[in-house]
């Protein structure tokens, strides 16, 4: 997490959070800190929200049957955690995710699993209609606690250059 401090005046500092484009580098790796456990209440009002009727993920009886023998974390709830990690190191000065793509789960989540997560930055390049910012690609590897991998994808996201974010053009 990238975490700096800004001197307001005087004694008074503000934390700030995130990399402009300049601050990446093909290569790098982020681990984002710290883990989220992942409970079963966590689940259920995940698919209560996102309407996922699937019993798998919210009836124990029903998971019990399966090759599982418990209920699972719905993957989607699995993918939104990790790109929430990764907010802070990759995407807090973002203008906008462009896209996912290459989204994997190869192992299962279960209620009482704590993922970590990192994130290789695998391309930058300048923004050819928009001078202020660049396009950014990241790999983020999701892993439990064991160190089982149970998630990767590739995210681009367009990525203010230093002095032209948000944060900077409102003094946030």
């Amino acid at each position: 997490m990238v975490q700096m401090t800004k001197q307001l005046g005087g004694q008074r500092y503000r934390e700030t959070f995130g990399r402009s484009y300049e601050d990446f580098a093909v290569g790098d790796v982020y681990e984002h800190r710290p883990g989220r456990t992942i409970t079963q209440a966590d689940n259920t009002w995940f698919t209560l929200l996102t309407m996922n009727t699937h019993p798998l993920h919210f009836d124990e009886e029903y998971a019990k049957a399966t090759e599982f023998g418990r209920c699972l974390v719905a993957s989607p709830l699995t993918v939104a955690i990790l790109v929430g990690m990764s907010v802070t190191d990759v995407s807090q000065k973002a203008i906008a995710n462009l896209g996912w793509r290459e989204i994997r789960l190869p192992a299962p989540v279960f209620a009482g699993d704590t993922l970590y997560a990192e994130s290789e930055v695998l391309e930058k390049r300048e923004s050819k209609s928009r001078p202020e910012a660049g396009l950014v690609t990241v790999r983020t590897t999701g892993r439990k606690q064991d160190g089982t991998v149970v998630c990767t994808f590739e995210r681009t996201i367009l990525v203010a250059r230093r002095g032209h974010s948000v944060e900077d053009r409102i003094g946030y």
